[in-house]
């Protein structure tokens, strides 16, 4: 059987499959995982999108001891894709240790049944939550999905068709018959966006418990020695966070000063601020500096730039480093009650210990030794390396942020706000949870890879007795031939692989700035995403789509000939010199014009003349008419070569537009006597990496694409062009959205492409 056979035999589009022929190491996972799931000869679609999502995670083959389980579980049909993860946390936390079959299909909610009468009851209270909405807008006001989401956040486990059901019956009940306004509506939204988006239209917003009613429990844990781990607000503890934030919605947006800020950033921002916005709250900026060795002040000056670019204004701006006396003195409190220690094992005998689920040697020390021992710490006494400080957590649970995580480290680093003051640093699962209880977070988001740490969070905040926030995760944005990954992009910039934080072919903010891309449009992709928990690949052509809408309206257009052929008109008289035409800067009627020179000598493109002529080609060719876009028709006459090239055409133009040509070339006058033709620099960015999911390759630098700059040094472009400035955008008819990049000088501008146009042209 071929590969691609095997793979849409397991219900895989072609697309994806052929796609994965293209990857050797991702084949090579996904035929192991396909026979090791005895599914070789077809199975279900549901179960090869489930074993395809297995085998692209742990493509470098380093997969738990337990992954065949699962596998069986999919093979089965047992497990839907809501429980796939969770099920891959549980064997991954599990490592070496052998699993207890119920306590697994407990923790994924696999075979477990949902009474109807529940999930009615959800089904009803999500109904409620969402009438008023529901009643104005009928069956327009939501995606089916997004209301399954919001039942699945109740009842997580229930029976898709069962939601489905419930959910049909009561909004007839609410609503009836569905009208062709309704089915009008949906299909309007969806004609304006081109690509499909995440299958989750999610609004988890609307679920959030209100600031005044954050008791808990916020999580419902099994711990290791059988008793059950349910943190909540007590009612004093909520009063008095209530008296510092009046009730309102406080977020955070915390980023690490460790690099510039990307296109995943910009979700958060979304997310966070757009949350709080939403509510009328408030969103700290703050900054996570907790590891002075990989952070700068141009990092953060980044961050605060990128932030304020994107039309948020924060609350506040703290640093993690503003609490850094505070975390050490509730450092020094968690040792007192019992639940930290000095440990002296190196970072390998940590890891072996874990694996192993083994106590530390030094974890039962006397309280007083580790105070001593913490305290030699912070005063610079013992050498970097040989020793940290240990929550101690649960060395027996299954989930590996339990097992006594690292508090502190030292690091004999100057700070680059505190400089020499502290050698001791905060790691950050230890200070993440108490600066946001500190801050009086309400709501605590982050994206999906902090979901395992929940559990550690509450721990560490219910042992020293603090507000605890409500925690929610949300899916990391990927886009597809790219990555934002902050240490891969550090890795290409440093390496010269790649001209600086803000080159145009980055997702970096500054990169999308510097390529012209206006702050609305990655507000407007950002919220289009929804606030979904799904990990999905994002095209780079949504992000297109966004850009294109908001350049359409404000970056007039004009002319530039990238590769010019002269063009010399020969019927053009002496005396139609000072002819002109008329060019609209926008294509609506009412748009501002302005004029062109129509002169003997034109510059068209390269690409528009063809020697030998065909059926589908609507350029110039001998004998062929074309219509220059703005002013007349021309047609080819014969054309002149030198050493085998075509150097120049000879036309003749038709002033009374009397020929109807199909086809429509843009094009150049040559410049006014005494002057030269005004030469630009363009610089064209196409894919930075070659496969649509660099994620996936084993060696993600050999999939970098070296060709992804071209740079045309000599186009032609019309001398209105003349006096521009960096950072304003045009639209080059049928070439693109351009902007004037920073390396424009007095001797030459520069032009950036920030997009292409939706071709319209068939020559």
């Amino acid at each position: 059987m071929s590969a691609l056979k095997l793979l849409t035999g397991i219900g895989l589009e072609e697309t994806t499959a052929r796609s994965a022929l293209e990857n050797p190491t991702l084949l090579s996972a996904l035929i192991a995982i396909i026979q090791e799931a005895g599914v070789d000869s077809g199975c279900d679609k549901h179960i090869g999108k489930l074993l395809y999502t297995v085998a692209a995670r742990y493509i470098n083959g380093d997969r738990p001891q337990h992954l065949s389980t699962v596998l069986s579980y999919i093979a089965s049909g047992k497990m839907r894709s809501h429980q796939l993860e969770a099920a891959l946390e549980y064997i991954t936390a599990a490592r070496r240790k052998s699993i207890n079959l119920t306590k697994f299909e407990k923790a994924c909610g696999i075979g477990k049944s949902m009474p109807v009468e529940d999930v009615k009851a959800a089904v009803d209270t999500v109904i409620n939550r969402n009438k008023e909405k529901l009643l104005a807008e009928r069956y327009a006001a939501f995606k089916m999905s997004s209301l399954v989401a919001q039942v699945r956040e109740l009842q997580p486990h229930a029976d898709h068709r069962d939601v489905k059901a419930a959910l049909d019956g009561q909004l007839y009940e609410l609503l009836g018959e569905k009208t062709g306004d309704a089915h009008k509506s949906r299909k309007a939204n969806k004609a304006r966006v081109p690509e499909q988006l995440p299958e989750e239209d999610l609004d988890p917003f609307s679920s959030f418990p209100s600031p005044l009613d954050n008791t808990g429990p916020h999580v419902d844990v099994e711990l290791s020695d059988g008793t059950v781990f349910r943190p909540s607000n007590s009612r004093e503890k909520l009063e008095k966070h209530l008296s510092a934030t009046g009730g309102a919605v406080v977020t955070r947006f915390p980023p690490e000063p460790n690099g510039y800020s990307h296109l995943g950033h910009g979700k958060a921002m979304g997310m966070n601020f757009g949350f709080a916005c939403g509510a009328n709250g408030k969103c700290y900026l703050r900054l996570d500096d907790t590891n002075p060795e990989g952070e700068s002040d141009e990092f953060t000056a980044n961050i605060q730039d990128m932030v304020q670019w994107l039309g948020w204004k924060p609350f506040k701006v703290t640093y993690c480093s503003d609490y850094f006396e505070e975390l050490y003195e509730k450092a020094v409190e968690l040792i007192k009650r019992g639940y930290a220690y000095v440990d002296h094992q190196t970072p390998a005998e940590v890891k072996e210990y874990r694996e192993k689920l083994l106590e530390s040697p030094w974890r039962n020390r006397p309280i007083d030794e580790s105070l001593e021992l913490f305290e030699k710490m912070r005063a610079g006494a013992v050498p970097e390396g040989q020793a940290t400080l240990r929550m101690k957590q649960d060395m027996k649970s299954n989930n590996g942020n339990m097992l006594d995580l690292v508090a502190y480290r030292i690091k004999f680093a100057s700070h680059p706000r505190t400089k020499d003051k502290w050698c001791i640093y905060p790691t950050y699962d230890y200070s993440h949870c108490i600066v946001d209880s500190l801050e009086n977070i309400t709501h605590s988001l982050c994206t999906l890879e902090f979901e395992t740490r929940r559990v550690s969070y509450y721990w560490l905040l219910d042992k020293l007795d603090m507000y605890l926030p409500y925690v929610w995760e949300y899916g990391r944005l990927n886009v597809s031939n790219n990555l934002l990954s902050k240490r891969k992009l550090k890795y290409l910039v440093d390496k010269q692989m790649v001209d600086g934080w803000d080159d145009p072919r980055l997702l970096t903010l500054a990169g999308l700035r510097r390529r012209g891309v206006p702050p609305n449009a990655i507000n407007n992709f950002c919220r289009a995403l929804g606030r979904t928990r799904s990990d999905n690949l994002i095209s780079t052509d949504l992000v297109d789509h966004f850009v294109r809408e908001e350049l359409n309206k404000t970056a007039p257009r004009t002319m530039v000939v990238f590769q010019p052929l002269k063009v010399t008109i020969i019927n053009f008289e002496g005396h139609e010199q000072d002819q002109v035409v008329e060019a609209k800067r926008f294509p609506d009627a009412n748009s501002p014009t302005y004029k062109i020179p129509f002169t003997k000598t034109i510059y068209i493109e390269r690409t528009d003349f063809r020697e030998h002529d065909s059926k589908d080609y609507y350029g110039l060719s001998k004998g062929k008419s074309v219509l220059l876009r703005y002013a007349f028709p021309i047609t080819c006459v014969d054309y002149i070569c030198v050493d085998g090239e075509v150097v120049e055409l000879l036309a003749t133009y038709d002033p009374l537009k009397a020929i109807k040509p199909k086809g429509v070339i843009h094009w150049v006058p040559e410049a006014a006597p005494g002057t030269k033709e005004l030469t630009v620099e363009v610089r064209l960015f196409g894919k930075l990496f070659k496969s649509e999911d660099p994620r996936l390759h084993s060696n993600w630098l050999e999939d970098f694409n070296p060709q992804s700059k071209e740079v045309i040094n000599d186009a032609v472009a019309l001398h209105c062009l003349k006096d521009v400035k960096c950072g304003d955008c045009f639209q080059f008819e049928r070439k693109g959205y351009f902007v004037v990049d920073r390396d424009s000088s007095s001797r030459k501008t520069v032009f950036n492409r920030i997009v292409a146009l939706k071709s319209s042209f068939r020559g």
